[in-house]
């Protein structure tokens, strides 16, 4: 540590390359962002008014912003303690353990374009496979466009994509159980705690730490959802299905408001860099070492 010459050759490629793929793109950003250029020809300096209309006259900006935090809030309450129940169930499983757990990771390491097709069939109107479910259960007076309707539409994404990203969650907290010593367990037995005691008193929170990158990583992602927006629905109907990273590119390339675009990514980031130190500084709990 004292050889700064060794410090600079060791960090220096991985800096270089950070700044190179993302520190300069941001910069870059910010100043087109202030500008009303359209990505090609002429273009206006406009300073902050870009980000002014984004913040005080865009409600597609707001709404995209809100079915994000809607997606990650679901994502937390719902797919996170679905996925460590059916971890802790996994480790009674014995040999059959890992192809569990390898059924429940196939979705996430399908196409997004594969599983967002699949899921547009699932719910087409006249051939899709819920309403076709729903004619075999003599419930045909609840079939619907499930996609077409801006009521519905929503939560069919945001159950497409909690599906979509489960095998992540599950695989992070099965190896935070495996993580957790055998030794532990036996103590807790042979104190007398029964095995709902054993969990919520002893695993469960042995478990926060990798709670609390779980949550992160999903809040995050669930905030720069774009793929499978783009695919199932493109935004609409309407702007009902609309997400930031949609939007975004939406705005930046087909409305050829390139400048307006990267006002958005901008503010994008700032949304996510601040809705990230807010759930690290939340979520901070020494659990001690085991």
């Amino acid at each position: 540590m004292s050889n700064r010459l060794s410090i600079l050759f060791l960090v220096g490629p991985g800096l270089a390359i950070f700044l190179f793929m993302i520190g300069i793109p941001v910069i870059m950003s910010v100043y087109y962002g202030a500008t009303n250029w359209s990505g090609i020809g002429q273009y206006e300096f406009v300073g902050l008014q870009n980000f002014i209309d984004i913040l005080t006259k865009d409600p597609v900006f707001w709404k995209g912003l809100w079915h994000a935090a809607l997606l990650a809030a679901l994502t937390v309450i719902l797919q996170h303690p679905i996925a460590i129940l059916i971890s802790i169930l996994l480790t009674y499983c014995g040999k059959l353990e890992k192809f569990f757990a390898a059924i429940f990771f196939i979705p996430a390491v399908i196409s997004v374009v594969v599983t967002s097709k699949l899921w547009v069939s699932i719910f087409h109107p006249t051939y899709g496979l819920v309403n076709k479910a729903l004619d075999v259960f003599h419930l045909s007076f609840l079939k619907h466009n499930w996609l077409g309707d801006p009521s519905t539409a929503i939560w069919c994404i945001i159950l497409v994509v909690m599906w979509q990203g489960f095998g992540y969650a599950l695989l992070l907290y099965h190896s935070g159980l495996q993580g957790i010593p055998e030794s532990m367990k036996e103590a807790a037995m042979l104190d007398g705690a029964n095995q709902f005691q054993l969990y919520t008193k002893v695993i469960i929170p042995l478990l926060f730490p990798v709670m609390r990158v779980a949550i992160v990583l999903a809040v995050v992602t669930c905030l720069k959802q774009m793929e499978t927006i783009f695919l199932m629905t493109g935004g609409g109907p309407g702007d009902s299905t609309e997400f930031l990273g949609n939007y975004l590119y939406k705005t930046a390339f087909s409305s050829s408001l390139y400048g307006y675009g990267n006002a958005i990514s901008v503010l994008f980031v700032v949304f996510c860099l601040i809705l990230t130190v807010i759930l690290n500084k939340t979520l901070k709990k020494d659990v001690g070492e085991y």
